[in-house]
């Protein structure tokens, strides 16, 4: 059998076990690595120059001399990890297996931005992988390999990046090698729902709490955002609190009191009042006082 020919457009610690695994196969041959433009991955860098494979800065990957310079690579098969650029149809159509992307998430739901903070925020019970062709949509190709994965209370966003990364790493080249032997059978999302689901990015300020909500909205909103996450925010007198975890306690009593207002202190943190009953919070930054409110 003759080597497969792939091109990496990658990113971070998910792009980073991934490269591992599919670098020690002898029968694929990574061409060239394409790093985010505005990401100074240096562990890319260095797999790239300790392996002797081009590192190509590419602002942007649809435009003509970008075109050119891949092309000149004859790759069997484009490979997209983390990477933050739309592919466009003329680079899609470019190599014979044109290119395939790893999200985490279950699609032809949970399509978009942050998926592992979404999924523990609508209290999903798994969580999914994926790996797809790229179509001119997004998230929208034909599905190679999906796998999904338990979410129990214990889990937090910390526990299900170190899931996916390595998940995310084995699905990714199982399905290289599924392309490679002309094994794939593609599922149309279609199929499966027809129109699916998007979640939209998040950003500064989605990380402060609203207290006067449920407590199981509560706890699952603080596991959502924990390190390395922005951590939970909210604030007392002014000052900034950040809550890294919290206790969910079932059947909690609805004790009387202002949603926010700090009940009392326990051994590992506080009690705090929330719509309906109340939590414990844990691993705080920031100065708490029983009775007061947070906000």
């Amino acid at each position: 059998m003759s080597k497969m020919k792939i091109g990496y457009f990658a990113d971070g610690p998910w792009s980073h076990e991934a490269f591992k695994k599919i670098n020690v196969d002898k029968l694929i041959d990574i061409k060239f690595i394409v790093p985010r433009f505005d990401t100074n991955d240096a562990t890319l860098k260095g797999f790239a120059e300790g392996n002797n494979i081009d590192y190509l800065l590419l602002k942007n990957v649809n435009s003509e001399d970008s075109l050119q310079k891949i092309q000149s690579y004859d790759c069997d098969l484009l490979v997209s990890m983390s990477f933050n650029q739309i592919f466009r149809k003329e680079i899609i159509n470019l190599t014979k297996h044109k290119i395939i992307n790893c999200h985490a998430g279950k699609l032809p739901f949970y399509r978009g931005r942050n998926i592992l903070n979404w999924v523990l925020i609508n209290d999903e019970k798994e969580f999914g992988i994926t790996v797809h062709y790229v179509d001119e949509g997004i998230d929208t190709g034909d599905i190679i390999l999906q796998q999904t994965y338990p979410i129990t209370d214990s889990e937090n966003y910390k526990s299900l990046l170190e899931i996916a990364y390595l998940e995310c790493a084995s699905l990714l080249y199982e399905s290289i090698k599924l392309i490679q032997n002309n094994q794939v059978k593609p599922i149309n999302q279609e199929s499966i729902h027809p129109i699916g689901m998007y979640c939209g990015r998040r950003g500064i300020g989605d990380e402060n709490i609203n207290w006067n909500d449920t407590s199981r909205n509560v706890f699952n909103f603080i596991r959502s955002v924990c390190y390395p996450g922005p951590k939970a925010t909210s604030f007392i007198g002014g000052l900034e609190v950040k809550i890294n975890k919290s206790e969910f306690i079932p059947k909690a009593p609805c004790y009387i009191g202002k949603p926010g207002q700090i009940l009392s202190k326990t051994d590992s943190g506080f009690l705090v009042k929330t719509k309906d009953s109340f939590i414990e919070i844990m691993e705080i930054e920031g100065k708490l006082t029983v009775g007061k409110v947070l906000s």
